[in-house]
């Protein structure tokens, strides 16, 4: 590190648990987001101005207005302009010294598969299930570690999925395809702004502290916030022994 970033990352850098080994870590480390809304605009925010090394953002969606009460990457001026791009121009302000891959595209099984293949960890920020399932399965099958985040109406949740261990469950475990998990839409039911900010960020501490080497608080448990009555709860995670992800057949 030059003393510009010695600098810049001082914060991190007196932290024992992190120092200049850690901080550096981040430096050399890659991140994918997935979905650039809500969830991944504070964990975009946070990655950046952590110094991961690397950012990949892929989304498909440009900026509505309505978008604005939550998704804090994103500003006005940026109205009909794609999410990545907004979200890479916000970023740049705030940290210049890394790198950027913006990709306005909806990412098939094919394309995650070799997004995922090159990253050091990946965040879910996405907002369906189809996307959730593909990107589980790609990650386990690739041991690569998973960040999922949700938040709807008031109701959040943030789970990690350590693939590099073998005894660690799969989302699929926790909402398996073939159920009848019903899908909700922030368009249709809403969600409390500071909601997914809270989320996002937990998202955000969970992936930097992975790259760091440092041990994941959610590794295989789940943790869900009621924002309504600020009830915050954590569970263990089991894999599920006829899950068709983690334990096929």
């Amino acid at each position: 590190m030059n003393d510009s970033q010695l600098l810049r990352y001082s914060r991190h850098i007196l932290l024992d648990e992190i120092g200049i080994e850690g901080q550096q870590r981040l430096l050399n480390s890659k991140a994918l987001i997935i979905g650039i809304g809500g969830l991944g605009s504070p964990a975009s925010l946070y990655l950046a101005s952590s110094g991961v090394g690397e950012l990949t953002l892929c989304d498909h969606d440009t900026v509505e207005l309505s978008n604005l009460q939550r998704q804090i990457a994103h500003q006005t001026s940026a109205l009909g302009k794609s999410k990545v791009t907004s979200a890479v121009a916000t970023l740049t302000h705030i940290n210049p010294e890394i790198s950027y891959v913006p990709l306005n595209e909806r990412a098939d099984a094919v394309r995650l598969r070799t997004l995922i293949a090159q990253t050091d960890v990946v965040l879910d920020c996405s907002d369906n299930f189809d996307t959730r399932y593909a990107i589980n399965r790609i990650c386990h099958e690739l041991r690569k570690p998973l960040v999922s985040g949700a938040a709807i109406q008031f109701s959040g949740m943030a789970s990690v999925f350590d693939f590099r261990r073998d005894d660690i469950p799969c989302y699929n475990c926790l909402y398996p395809e073939d159920s009848e998990a019903q899908e909700l839409r922030c368009a249709t039911t809403g969600v409390f702004s500071p909601l997914v900010g809270i989320i996002g960020t937990i998202q955000a501490a969970e992936a930097l502290k992975l790259l760091m080497g440092i041990a994941s608080g959610l590794n295989a448990r789940m943790l869900t916030l009621d924002a309504l009555e600020m009830n915050i709860r954590q569970v263990a995670l089991r894999p599920d022994p006829h899950c068709s992800v983690c334990h096929p057949g």
